[in-house]
């Protein structure tokens, strides 16, 4: 199993911590807004004597009123194309595992999220990569590069909309170029929807849900994590009209017994969140991301797309290693006795020669946190020892 990238700097962090440095968490997804209070009132008012187990499929009557949820979006279901999973990770599991057998290949636009590497482990599958890039905003790859890497161990491709770690949307005309390429090769798509609140500037979000023609190929992947700010409620959802598929996956479920049941309880109340919560959530993700990327790019040496999607962005920094340069920051660095914690994007590619001058930034804290953490940055960037400023300018002339 690969090491978690987002998570392996943890130990220097708590190091950082004991000698009594302040440190902003810009590594993880881990966002400061307060969950709704539908759900905690669902917790602490849980009338039942027994926390039983509910059905391996999730309880019945959360699954009947997520399809309310998803209708708000143009996403008919019924209830049984749902099955409640323990984060959206273990749908991610439930998926290559019920649509893959070992050795079959998977192609996933990079960077991409780290953990789909060890859900690739788990199955025994093969990641193929298709590179999209910084300069494009990490737009989606031609479609004519996806078929130059199809062979005929490929059985999916797995994408993110919006990204985690790029916070890019996906267009609808780049979702139906990829309906094509499926129906032309009959692959499985798969497609991570989880930040599908937080899409920004006006863009609109086009779920595969929409995609008319591959109904039978097509698996959403869902959590409530982000949209509620509940990582640790441990609830996703796998979703699919095949019910070829769903049956499959069943069997996954069941081998786990089920998922769990305060978290489906808060998810159940949850789905009764005013929309005024989202409206609200949503327009400080936009002030966050506002206010990263614009002091990013005032920074020397630094470029950073402006994402329209999720809370994450890329930044190419005047960097040798961004590995060496994130434990630095923690290790070594302080500015008026505090720091910045990045993830080296490193993690998210397949070859992490391809994000050494690269970190994702997660804006999850307010906004005077995130301001002295950009100050932090800035002036880590001036006294690094590994400044790389002149290669980089010259990279970009080229």
């Amino acid at each position: 199993m690969p090491p978690s990238p987002i998570r392996k700097l943890v130990p220097y962090a708590e190091q950082a911590k004991k000698n009594g440095k302040k440190i902003y968490h810009l590594n993880i997804g881990q966002p400061d807004i307060e969950t709704p209070e539908t759900m905690l009132n669902a917790i602490h008012n849980f009338p039942l004597k027994v926390v039983e187990y509910s059905h391996s499929a999730g309880i019945e009557s959360y699954r009947r009123k997520l399809t309310t949820y998803y209708k708000k979006f143009n996403i008919d279901l019924d209830y049984t194309d749902i099955i409640i999973t323990t984060g959206g990770s273990e749908a991610i599991e439930i998926a290559m595992m019920s649509c893959m057998d070992p050795g079959d290949e998977i192609i996933i636009p990079e960077p991409f999220y780290a953990n789909y590497n060890g859900f690739s482990t788990q199955a025994n599958v093969k990641v193929v990569p298709i590179r999209s890039t910084i300069e494009s905003g990490f737009a989606l790859p031609p479609i004519s590069e996806f078929e130059k890497l199809i062979t005929p161990k490929t059985k999916a491709i797995l994408i993110c909309n919006p990204s985690n770690p790029t916070g890019y949307l996906y267009s609808k005309a780049e979702l139906e170029s990829l309906r094509d390429l499926v129906k032309k090769y009959d692959l499985w798509l798969f497609s991570d929807e989880v930040y599908r609140e937080f899409c920004y500037d006006g863009h609109s979000y086009t779920s595969v849900m929409h995609l008319s023609g591959i109904e039978n190929n097509v698996v959403l992947l869902d959590s409530i994590s982000k949209r509620y700010s509940a990582c640790g409620a441990r609830i996703g959802a796998f979703i699919s009209r095949n019910k070829e598929l769903m049956a499959t996956a069943l069997k996954f479920a069941q081998a786990r017994l089920s998922p769990p049941t305060f978290g489906q309880v808060a998810a159940e109340a949850a789905i009764d969140t005013p929309d005024s919560y989202f409206a609200n959530v949503k327009a400080e993700y936009v002030s966050r991301r506002n206010l990263v990327v614009d002091s990013l790019n005032k920074m020397e040496g630094v470029f950073c797309p402006k994402p329209n999607g999720a809370f994450y962005c890329i930044a190419r920094l005047p960097i040798d290693n961004s590995d060496t340069f994130c434990q630095w920051l923690l290790e070594e660095f302080s500015y008026q006795n505090e720091t910045v914690m990045l993830a080296p994007a490193t993690g998210f590619y397949s070859k992490p020669e391809l994000g050494k001058h690269e970190v994702r930034i997660a804006y999850v804290l307010n906004k005077p946190s995130l301001e002295k953490a950009m100050r932090c940055l800035e002036e880590a960037l001036k006294v690094y020892p590994g400044r790389t400023l002149e290669h980089l300018e010259a990279k970009v002339m080229n």
